[in-house]
């Protein structure tokens, strides 16, 4: 899940402990967000920064809320095709896990991962939720704990 940096950071859920996921205005990623469960962990990817990268992890706590901000007239993302009766955007409600003691760049996703395993090195991509297999899942989560310049080596005999 992608957010600037400056707008909602990893840093701003962290202070918060949770969050509502809103202004999503993509179907492609608003059916992505409807097929999340309580449980489900996250990958918290800062975008339009430099650099971009992975910069943490959360956990979705709720799900299938209709955005609030859709109804707002006041807000970038209000959305006056959707009724309280019928709402267009649904979204969820993510709580702090960890914040990553390196970020995780996009260069070394590139670097590490095809544009058919993980859909933020596609080119052009622009969603704002992707899902992650659990293979990718599990080696993004190893390469967490690897330094910036040095995603192989591992610090200290920590597992996962």
């Amino acid at each position: 899940m992608k957010s600037e940096p400056e707008v909602y950071s990893i840093t701003d859920l962290q202070q918060q402990g949770e969050t509502i996921w809103d202004g999503v205005r993509n179907y492609q990623a608003r059916n992505f967000l409807r097929q999340m469960q309580p449980g489900d962990l996250a990958f918290f990817y800062h975008s339009n920064t430099n650099p971009p990268g992975i910069a943490g992890l959360m956990r979705v706590v709720k799900t299938g809320i209709a955005d609030p901000t859709q109804f707002d007239p006041n807000s970038t993302y209000y959305d006056p095709k959707s009724s309280l009766e019928s709402p267009r955007w649904q979204t969820v409600v993510v709580e702090f896990v960890e914040t990553f003691s390196y970020p995780i760049l996009l260069s070394t996703l590139k670097e590490e991962f095809s544009a058919e395993e993980l859909m933020v090195v596609r080119t052009g991509n622009r969603l704002s939720v992707m899902p992650v297999s659990l293979a990718v899942a599990h080696k993004i989560l190893a390469m967490r704990f690897s330094s910036p310049t040095n995603n192989y080596e591992l610090l200290g005999n920590r597992k996962l």
